[in-house]
């Protein structure tokens, strides 16, 4: 066990915590009892501390780790049931908590920074959908995912939209139809996940990871990332088109000279994040 496995939280305790490994924020989900299930006040939590990081210039990428056995059992599905009493039917709160949850989701593929999933148990319906909203994800050799809401009659139809942007179709639509879990080493097979860890290591390997990216230029991070998710739903000619406009205004950055001044004389460059 390492200083950052996960952890039990204490009675009362916030359900997200924040904290600085150097220049990696760390995001803990903190309801373990409730198996991390994105709660109202849990996605409010999050995409606060997103819209703090995201200007955050001390800040060069983020972790999203778990407290518990389970990193996410998707949404609180006791807080919507409770909805059912409103006169509605819940359908306005539904509506709301959906759009909430999904602008949350968003807010992590909008970040100028990388954000790693650190994933040590199961990760089911939304919570599958938040590691597949993150930029990279390293799970526990112990984890599994899953998008199960087929089995209580509730499609993961939120889910789906960042499945399907990270696997193949038909591994996505198996998931989705079958509601089976697979495992880590399924899930880096498929491209849900970046990489495996020994139980335990999983929080670390993903710090480590993100500490890696946060080495670069916070400025070309910044630019490769929107224009990654940005070109990813263009077709090839529009893809291609708008990638060389990127690369050159990135040529013209600050940033680029010196890492390439840098390789050329064979130094470490110094950056300035411009």
């Amino acid at each position: 066990m390492t200083a950052r496995t996960a952890r039990v939280a204490p009675p009362h305790s916030p359900p997200l915590l924040r904290e600085s490994v150097g220049n990696v924020a760390l995001l803990t989900l903190n309801r373990p009892a409730a198996r991390n299930s994105l709660s109202e006040a849990l996605i409010a939590d999050l995409q606060a501390a997103l819209d703090a990081i995201h200007h955050d210039t001390r800040v060069r990428a983020v972790v999203i780790a778990a407290n518990g056995p389970a990193f996410s059992a998707g949404h609180d599905l006791k807080e919507l049931t409770a909805r059912r009493a409103d006169s509605d039917r819940g359908r306005a709160y539904f509506a709301d908590m959906m759009s909430r949850c999904s602008a949350m989701m968003q807010a992590i593929v909008g970040l100028p920074k990388p954000v790693v999933a650190a994933v040590q148990g199961i990760a089911t319906a939304a919570g599958c959908q938040l590691v597949a909203s993150c930029d990279l994800a390293v799970a526990s050799e112990a984890a599994t995912f899953a998008t199960p809401g087929v089995d209580i009659g509730l499609f993961c139809s939120t889910p789906m939209v960042a499945l399907s942007r990270n696997v193949p179709r038909k591994q996505a639509m198996e998931m989705l139809l079958t509601g089976e879990a697979v495992t880590a080493s399924r899930a880096r097979e498929i491209g849900l996940i970046n990489r495996v860890a020994a139980a335990g290591t999983e929080r670390d390997a993903a710090i480590a990871l993100a500490q890696q990216v946060a080495r670069k230029s916070a400025y070309t991070v910044k630019l490769g990332k929107a224009a990654f998710y940005r070109q990813a739903e263009m077709n090839l000619a529009d893809a291609y088109r708008y990638a060389s406009q990127v690369m050159t205004e990135n040529m013209m950055a600050a940033d680029a000279a010196e890492g390439i001044g840098a390789f050329i004389d064979k130094r470490e460059p110094t950056w300035q994040d411009k």
